[in-house]
């Protein structure tokens, strides 16, 4: 189970690891194993659609098993696919790196963050290295650039 408090500590993480990589302004979103937000922060600054980016990001990474990286990857090799994907979804999740999916040993997958603001490398790279800190596994486990 993702707990509150793990959660803020995860959404806090992200938010330490972008003002080391003097990223944009941030929005982190976590959510528990069924979709469901437990934190949402949002950066002074951040855009007023952030919010709904990072919970699709992390929303498609929990409703489709693997990241949102992933989902982007999905989305240019079969976009027809993609398209149907996104109409049953009602258009809940967003194919861009960023939407990290978050595990432990003993439970499996029990929740995802999603992170946008910056570019989707930056965005997804502050979220694998926040879930490391606080104890977790992400997936992906490293961040690809």
């Amino acid at each position: 189970m993702l707990s509150f408090g793990t959660a803020q500590r995860l959404a806090n993480a992200v938010l330490a690891e972008g003002e080391r990589r003097n990223s944009s302004a941030l929005t982190v979103a976590v959510l528990d194993s069924g979709g469901h937000q437990i934190v949402l922060y949002r950066q002074d600054g951040a855009g007023f659609v952030r919010p709904q980016i990072a919970i699709g990001k992390a929303w498609g990474a929990l409703g489709l098993g693997f990241s949102s990286r992933g989902i982007a990857n999905v989305a240019a090799r079969v976009p027809a696919f993609f398209d149907a994907l996104a109409v049953a979804a009602e258009g809940r999740m967003f194919p861009a790196a960023g939407g990290v999916l978050l595990r432990t040993r003993a439970d499996g997958i029990i929740g995802a963050v999603g992170v946008s603001g910056d570019n989707s490398d930056v965005d997804e790279a502050c979220a694998i290295v926040a879930a490391h800190e606080v104890g977790l596994e992400p997936e992906p486990l490293e961040p690809s650039a």
